[in-house]
């Protein structure tokens, strides 16, 4: 691929496949076996337009996938209210380059219905979001893991927003070996500074100006970074309590490959995230550090080590 590929993306309307068999004749009809996947639920915004500019940057080919997937919604959560624009998904697809564009129903993704095997995401995904929304991340995993077959992706690449989602995601592909790389983009973010969600949609014009606190905490932490977890942790605290409307589910400083508290001696990388109920609509945000001397605030995370927490310095 080359310079000139990469600068003036393809504005063709993107093949839509909507079967198996469709996304396998278009699949095989790239001239090119590298292939980027962009997996959304459909409801496009500029966050997604950034992943497939970044796709269409670093691969031959591009698809999106667009499938509401009910496995994902638990049973207090009403799917029927997700928005639907599919017409409008297209036309950011287009003008990002997309090849082909996979737009399946349930029954096509799941034909015997509910699957009976799901991938597990273990304990990482009984914590935080997982605590507040229980086998989200099983569904999340199962259909993640299906829509890489069918794709045939060598490279898939996720927003930094869903911080837990890209974890799991990450260690689903080492675990049980798929021969893909997961690449992290940075959130994506409003003028205002909140980040873009498809949720958003749902949120008043008073709503909106209470969730701005969730991005500001967020800076508010990030600026102490230099002087260790708890004043990162005061910090986004103290801007969370002046806005009694945003109700907080949890704000944690957490190591990004364990998800555990980091102690008070920590230095490293470690995840501020933060979910709370504005209005009917729950949110959540989310920025990597870099705590200690010199630190600040991260685009994405490096490259995840072992999954553990170093052992305290010698005093």
């Amino acid at each position: 691929m080359t310079e000139a590929d990469v600068a003036q993306p393809s504005t063709t309307t993107p093949v839509v496949a909507s079967t198996r068999d469709e996304l396998r004749a278009a699949r095989a009809a790239l001239p090119s076996t590298d292939v980027a996947v962009v997996m959304t639920m459909g409801a496009l915004h500029e966050g997604h337009a950034e992943l497939l500019r970044d796709a269409r940057g670093m691969a031959d080919h591009v698809i999106l996938t667009i499938f509401l997937n009910p496995l994902q919604f638990g049973p207090k959560e009403d799917l029927s209210r997700y928005p639907r624009t599919f017409d409008d998904d297209m036309r950011i697809a287009t003008a990002a380059g997309v090849d082909i564009v996979f737009a399946p129903t349930p029954d096509v993704v799941y034909p015997d219905g509910d699957p009976g095997v799901r991938i597990s995401a273990g304990p990482l995904g009984d914590v935080l979001e997982g605590k507040s929304r229980p086998g989200h991340f099983d569904g999340m995993l199962t259909v993640v893991a299906k829509l890489l077959h069918l794709t045939g992706a060598r490279r898939a690449l996720f927003g930094q927003k869903d911080a837990q989602q890209l974890l799991l995601i990450r260690r689903m592909v080492r675990d049980i070996d798929f021969p893909v790389d997961v690449v992290s983009v940075p959130t994506v973010r409003e003028h205002d500074g909140l980040a873009l969600s498809s949720r958003n949609t749902y949120l008043t014009e008073s709503d909106r100006e209470v969730a701005l606190c969730l991005s500001r905490a967020l800076t508010a932490g990030a600026d102490q970074a230099a002087y260790g977890p708890s004043a990162i942790r005061r910090a986004a605290r103290e801007i969370l309590v002046e806005e009694p409307l945003a109700l907080v589910d949890y704000l944690v400083l957490v190591h990004p490959s364990t998800l555990q508290d980091v102690p008070e001696w920590y230095r490293g990388e470690a995840l501020l995230a933060v979910a709370a109920r504005v209005g009917t609509t729950r949110l959540i945000d989310n920025t990597p550090i870099l705590v200690g001397p010199g630190g600040g605030r991260l685009d994405v995370f490096s490259q995840p080590d072992n999954g553990s927490i170093p052992a305290r310095p010698a005093s």
